[in-house]
């Protein structure tokens, strides 16, 4: 059994999506959750973000889950959006290092994970492809 965790800053954009598309695929033996490193327990994934993927038929019920020790425990593999979330982990958990790595680093690209917060609906459909197509790449690493 693998668990993947992916985090965001506030668990209602990036993560939630990166979460639901790794979910949609099925994989046999993985688990799947999100947190934020500054997220609010209980809120739903933005609205742009449930409709993004809504319209590619993939179902979004999502609380936000502030990042806990636990959850750091649990996970196979962390993933975060950006550097700077992989820092934070790492300033307060530095015992994960060996299963932290953002998003992109894993799927062997630069850069971080654009934010939509607060952006247009395509701004979130743009993110949503982009993780899209790192989640295709890192699911045989998995």
């Amino acid at each position: 059994m693998k668990n993947i965790l992916f985090v965001c800053t506030g668990n209602t954009c990036r993560s939630p999506m990166a979460e639901a598309l790794l979910k949609a695929k099925e994989i046999d033996g993985i688990n799947v959750k999100s947190a934020g490193v500054f997220a609010s327990n209980g809120s739903e994934a933005s609205v742009h973000a449930q409709v993004a993927l809504h319209q590619k038929g993939i179902a979004c019920s999502h609380a936000s889950a502030a990042l806990t020790e636990e959850q750091l425990m649990w996970a196979t593999y962390i993933f975060t959006m950006t550097d700077q979330h992989k820092m934070l982990i790492l300033n307060q958990a530095p015992y994960v290092s060996d299963k932290l790595f953002t998003l992109k680093e894993f799927a062997d690209e630069q850069g971080e994970v654009s934010d939509p917060f607060g952006g247009s609906l395509q701004t979130y459909e743009q993110t949503l492809e982009e993780l899209e197509r790192m989640i295709n790449k890192i699911v045989d690493k998995l």
